[in-house]
């Protein structure tokens, strides 16, 4: 390690000298969310810098070879080993060294940064029939440098194998500032001047392999998924001197690499998803070897408790086609013909059933289903992390594999060594490969907790071994099992690794404390006993409070995907790790702990970490540990500016239902003010942009007529007592008056006759805007006035209010009226789903539809969706802008947060929008509505609310638009 004296300014100063313009942060705020990882470590960095050009590295390797200073390189910081943190400076190559510089089909190769997330390389393949063949489970967020850095494998490495078999070439620095290309035949310079260099590196390396053939020979590459410590064997004589290969898995302990050559695969024909359900995940190893010999791509386990996380989370049936069990495989045979392949599938699935182990087994055909499989194993490690039952469980041995034919034996005995420790494990992984996955209810806040992690990882590196495995299988040694490399390995080959490391790193300088000279596998260990925190908000499915709520967050990173749910907005749009959930959730735990952020609720560092997330609630859903950033946000910011001036923002749109109840009793004149000079005066004046136009105040007038006139309709369809309450919300009653009319008509129609309530509040802009003790009194009035013995449905035609209802309501109150109110709410979607008439039908809609769901109904209202309903009433196609429409409340309006709102916008419903050809536009929520309307409202075109699509009264003669 570096006994250089920490001078930050110095290095700043001279990286700025050697490479100008390049970007590098320092402070809390800037290295707080770069301390973590997906592991159990925390170790905050000096410095991050985001290099653009490989001669950025070079000046950054530079500088800090001449300061002592260490250097990480990451990628997605999805490691779960605790290899993409440390001292000194974190080079984030995710940023901007992002690019695919060339895809060769005729070849089958591609050259690519090392900051390229896999799914991005994927797409671009496509068109060519090719794939990369690794697929972590990650894969919509991991780099390709951190899958060469720690030799990442994926579902279907039983085909496809690790990273190394299809890396041709890497571009890398070396630690003192020297560019080289390793490839598959050695080590070459990229400027000639550099050759005597790296000849005298690769002349050390090529000893170093002749004085230890024996032990590399009989101690390395025995078993598939052999990860741990360094690949030296790919240096033999009789591999051909790989360099490429053997610098794949080195975790940039020996080098920095900047771009890569890998292989591509062709893209299978033909496919078939076998779901084989067991008694438990011993049983299921047991079938694996018969399995193995049907040649599959992919054999995955899983036990019940992930599904039954899953099911909570996103509603019942985000989990279908799996067998009666409690553990499952997925085996996935691929070919060229349909036919054969699932005649294969067929004879397999014959054979197991013959074998007698499993409680069920069956082909999923529906795509939609194996879509929904795959993506429950694919979030199984954040799934694992934070189970239904409220409990946490921990990686730290997450990666050992063995050959699969000794998966059963293996696991049989490391389940005798869990409960020989009190502890309890969730297992998923790679079961046709041998690598099981696995989290552990350790308690490493705790010096008892961490005594007994430590025994038990021990223990377990000597089980592991005793079977012939590996401490690691794909996700690398890193701080996690780096010192339990010597169980594993003779003290010759640890002699070895190390000299390894230090002919490319004599002064010790890259990633230190990992695989060589490793740190205590339980040092820097992020989680300590903290105090509980006073907060408004009760979170009452986490134990520890506003600590254990923003402790949800683990580092998996799936905030940080382009595409897929809607999760995370302001990432998508920034590309900045400090805008993405996990970024904010690291930033919010610096809080609590109060070492990095010393001044708690007041820290600017934390409120500018927030200041860009919309409060979407996306979160709540999509991350699989159930992150609520809206809710963490909201009680920041009622922390934060408690006893203080706000920004003029929450005043002039947080009372917002106060003010336009007031105007609509002169909604007229008001309306024509904020149309003029005056109006944008006053936007001004209250933090609003003057970008967009003011939403037009309705009357009381218009509201009372369309109230009255739709429940004299309702009474005349459906004599007798309404069967529900229709909640007219703020929004609803101060904009859109004629939603409130056509959805009482609707429901009328579907058999749900209701009686509307007006007057009160959800207090969903007081949430917002982090005036909690204000959303406090509003919402109890309104549970008074709900709670009266009344136990019919609430509709809410306003999606936001109806989560509002739904969940901030109980959340925030914690009472039993609170929480019988809000069992009590629907959106208008899931009314017509839950409560209309069984022949109910609507009148004829159109074969298409564009439709934008409302952020908050996506996360709240799990298994009722739009979309789900307009297909089932006949709508042929719905186009469904997927993710958030941008304006998101209270937040497009913002004078500050305009452009970002666009940019949100233009991510899904700008595209829709701008390709609309005469299909209509459905969006339940006012913002979306108000959005649309921003965007595309000169051009003739309104959204519809799903109420106003299926009005029996509506004049359908012109309804495109």
């Amino acid at each position: 390690m570096t006994t250089a004296t920490r001078d930050l300014a110095g290095l700043t100063a001279r990286i700025a000298e050697i490479a100008p313009g390049l970007r590098v942060e320092t402070g809390p705020g800037a290295t707080g969310p770069y301390a973590y990882d997906a592991s159990n470590y925390r170790v905050l960095p000096w410095a991050v810098a985001f290099p653009r050009t490989a001669d950025d590295v070079v000046a950054v390797l530079r500088a800090c070879r001449e300061a002592g200073v260490p250097v990480t390189a990451r990628g997605g910081g999805t490691s779960m080993a605790g290899n993409a943190v440390g001292l000194g400076v974190v080079l984030d190559f995710s940023r901007y060294m992002n690019r695919i510089l060339d895809i060769d089909p005729e070849t089958r190769t591609a050259r690519v940064e090392t900051g390229v997330v896999l799914d991005a390389l994927r797409s671009a393949t496509v068109p060519h029939g090719l794939d990369f063949g690794p697929d972590p489970s990650s894969h919509s967020r991991c780099t390709l440098g951190g899958m060469i850095g720690n030799d990442a494998c994926g579902n279907r490495s039983v085909r496809d194998g690790r990273t190394s078999g299809h890396v041709e070439a890497l571009e890398i620095v070396t630690a003192d500032g020297v560019r080289a290309v390793a490839d598959r035949t050695g080590l070459h310079p990229v400027d000639p001047r550099d050759a005597e260099v790296i000849a005298r590196l690769a002349s050390d390396l090529r000893k170093l392999i002749a004085d230890n053939l024996e032990p590399i020979r009989t101690e390395l590459g025995r078993i598939p998924r052999q990860v741990s410590g360094y690949q030296l064997h790919r240096l033999l004589p009789e591999n051909g001197f790989d360099m490429a290969r053997a610098l794949v898995g080195t975790e940039g302990t020996c080098a920095v690499v900047t771009a890569a050559t890998v292989r591509l695969v062709a893209t299978a024909q033909a496919s078939a998803l076998l779901t084989l359900g067991y008694d438990d995940v011993v049983e299921a190893a047991e079938d694996v070897p018969e399995i193995l010999r049907f040649s599959p791509s992919a054999v995955e386990g899983m036990d019940e408790a992930i599904v039954a996380t899953m099911r909570v989370r996103r509603g019942p049936d985000s989990v279908t086609g799996l067998p009666e069990g409690r553990a499952w495989l997925y085996v996935e045979l691929e070919g060229e013909d349909q036919a054969t392949v699932d005649g294969r599938a067929a004879a397999l699935l014959d054979v197991l059933k013959a074998q007698g182990r499993l409680t069920g087994g069956r082909v999923v055909e529906s795509p939609a289903e194996r879509r929904s499989l795959w993506r429950v194993r694919e979030d199984g490690a954040g799934l694992a992390a934070r189970l239904v039952d409220g409990g946490e469980s921990w990686p730290g041995w997450e990666d050992a594999a063995v050959a699969p034919e000794n998966l059963a034996a293996y696991l049989r005995d490391f389940r005798k060594l869990l409960a020989a420790h009190g502890l309890t494990g969730v297992l998923y992984g790679h079961f046709g490969a041998g690598c099981v996955h696995v989290r552990v209810d350790f308690d490493p806040a705790t010096d008892t907790g961490r005594a007994v992690m430590r025994r038990f990882l021990s223990e377990a590196a000597t089980l592991v071994v005793s079977h012939g495995g590996t401490l690691s299988g794909e996700h690398g040694d890193g701080r996690a099992r780096s010192e339990l490399l010597e169980v594993m390995y003779s003290h010759r080959m640890i002699r070895a690794f190390a000299a390894f490391k230090r002919i490319f790193d004599p002064d010790g300088l890259l990633n230190p404390g990992v695989i060589v000279e490793p740190a205590p596998l339980d040092a820097d260990l992020a989680l300590r006993e903290l105090p509980l925190v006073d907060t408004s908000f009760t979170f009452p499915h986490d134990t520890d409070g506003f600590t254990g709520a923003v402790r949800r967050c683990v580092g998996i990173g799936r905030c940080r995907s382009d595409s897929g749910g809607v999760m995370c907005p302001s990432y998508r749009a920034t590309g900045e790790e400090n805008d993405s959930t996990r970024g904010r959730a690291r930033m919010l735990q610096e809080m609590v702990r109060g070492e990095a952020v010393q001044d708690g609720w007041r820290s600017t560092e934390v409120k500018d970490a927030l200041d860009l997330c919309l409060s979407c609630k996306a979160c709540s859903s999509d991350c699989p540990v159930g992150v609520d950033m809206a809710t963490y946000k909201a009680e920041f910011l009622h922390r934060h500016y408690k006893g203080r001036l706000r920004p003029r923002s929450h005043y002039s749109l947080g009372w917002l239902p106060r003010t336009s109840a007031l105007a609509g009793y002169a909604a007229r004149p008001v309306n024509a003010l904020l149309r003029g000079p005056l109006g944008r005066l006053l936007a001004r004046l209250g933090g609003v942009t003057t970008e967009r136009r003011i939403p037009a105040f309705a009357s009381r007038r218009a509201l009372r007529k369309t109230l009255r006139a739709a429940e004299t309709l309702s009474e005349a369809k459906s004599p007798g007592p309404a069967k529900a309450l229709l909640f007219v919300d703020s929004f609803t009653r101060a904009f859109r008056p004629q939603v409130a009319g056509a959805a009482s008509r609707v429901l009328a129609d579907a058999g749900v006759p209701c009686t509307p309530r007006e007057g009160l509040c959800c207090g969903l802009t007081w949430v917002s805007t982090g005036q909690l003790s204000v959303a406090r009194k509003v919402m109890a009035r309104t549970v008074a006035h709900l709670d009266d013995g009344d136990d019919r449905p609430i509709i809410v035609a306003e999606p936001s209010c109806a989560a509002a209802l739904k969940r901030d309501v109980p959340e925030l109150l914690g009472t039993e009226a609170a929480q019988r109110v809000a069992d009590r709410v629907h959106t208008f979607t899931g009314a017509l789903t839950d409560l209309a008439d069984q022949g109910w039908a609507p009148p004829p809609l159109p074969q298409d539809v564009v439709l934008q769901t409302h952020c908050h109904e996506y996360a709240t209202f799990k298994g009722r969706r739009p979309a789900d309903l307009l297909r089932r009433l006949g709508v042929r196609t719905v186009d469904e802008a997927e993710g958030c429409c941008g304006l998101a409340g209270n937040f497009g309006f913002e004078a500050e947060h305009y452009d970002t709102s666009m940019a949100v916008a233009d991510l899904a419903l700008t595209p829709r929008l701008d390709a609309l050809d005469g299909r209509p536009v459905v969006a339940d929520g006012f913002s979306c509505a108000t959005q649309i309307d921003h965007l595309a409202g000169d051009r003739g075109i309104r959204a519809l609310h799903l109420a106003e699509l299926l009005d029996p009264s509506a004049d359908r003669s012109g309804e495109t638009s």
